[in-house]
């Protein structure tokens, strides 16, 4: 059972190096010419992108084929005070570019678009918001060239009161979607809402592959054993290019639990192995710890003191 770790969209070993830099509404707004304001925004996509091409570089340096874009590499994309800017146009041969290195290299990529990406609100400008917000992202991934492999990651959303209405109302917004979007669109457990049981039912339904988020599952579970489970989970994603993915934290204390530590603890991820390993199946797995990259490092050390399991190369591990 081979294992491949990643991490979230930005290094903290690389100084410097933010792909997220961006301006505010108010003080773009400062700006008294339009030329001016777009001007600037493409200046600092540019920069986002450029920080990119290091991160993408640094993870080839460390064997990291697991990455997760950032959703801010674009400022203000989908603001309306934008709406006249062409940042596609701007920025189309540097997207070229990163998505060349990445299909050179074999990264397998991803995005999780910001929270405020809700398919199941009962507002239907929250639902248009959201499919521009998707959209956006889309078009980032067609212009690097990147094919159906690498997915968008959304949660369910809220509950509105109704948890059954808001999951059937989920189901009828996401036929709104592209075809394009659908093939991109993973769904992840949360750690209040939805369990992975019930995003597993919505995936089967819909026939769309879920990402387990362990540490969601350990906040919010109803006593369901994940590993009944996970069979099913990895199932979703049977004739996809890539293998099934899960998303790792540790706690960050008692009282904040919910919350992401600065890094991984290698027996949360260890139990979840004992019991992934009856399956025998290959995945990979997402960091999401405050200290990025250097949390997957010091897992790694950790890990190269348990007994029965080898490592590959500097990001991925055989059990």
């Amino acid at each position: 059972m081979r294992i491949s770790f990643g991490y979230v969209a930005m290094s903290v070993v690389l100084k410097e190096g933010s792909p997220s830099r961006t301006i505010t509404v108010q003080n773009l707004s400062k700006i008294d010419s339009e030329k001016a304001r777009f001007a600037r925004l493409s200046s600092i996509a540019r920069e986002n992108l450029k920080n990119t091409q290091r991160l993408f570089s640094h993870n080839q340096a460390h064997d990291i084929k697991i990455f997760r874009l950032t959703s801010k590499l674009i400022p203000l994309a989908t603001h309306s005070i934008t709406e006249n800017w062409d940042w596609f146009a701007e920025v189309e041969d540097e997207l070229k570019s990163l998505g060349k290195y990445a299909r050179k290299n074999d990264f397998r990529l991803s995005a999780h678009p910001d929270h405020f990406t809700l398919l199941n609100s009962p507002r239907e400008d929250v639902t248009e918001a959201s499919i521009r917000d998707l959209e956006y992202h889309l078009r980032i991934l067609d212009g690097m060239g990147l094919d159906s492999s690498v997915k968008l990651v959304i949660h369910v959303g809220g509950s509105y009161n109704n948890k059954e209405a808001s999951l059937e109302r989920f189901t009828q917004n996401y036929k709104l979607l592209s075809s394009d979007l659908k093939q991109r669109l993973v769904l992840e457990n949360d750690d209040k809402i939805y369990t992975a049981r019930d995003v597993l039912g919505l995936c089967q339904q819909l026939k769309i592959p879920m990402v387990l988020d362990i540490h969601h599952h350990w906040c919010n579970n109803h006593n369901d054993n994940i590993g009944d489970y996970l069979e099913d989970i990895f199932a979703t994603w049977d004739g996809q290019a890539r293998p099934p993915k899960i998303h790792l934290s540790s706690p960050k204390d008692e009282k904040h639990f919910r919350n992401h530590a600065d890094d991984v603890e290698a027996t949360f991820l260890l139990d979840f192995l004992a019991q992934a390993k009856q399956l025998d199946r290959d995945f990979d797995v997402m960091i999401e710890a405050k200290n990025k990259d250097l949390a997957l490092f010091n897992l790694m050390d950790e890990l190269k003191k348990v007994p029965d399991i080898s490592f590959i190369d500097q990001a991925s591990i055989e059990v």
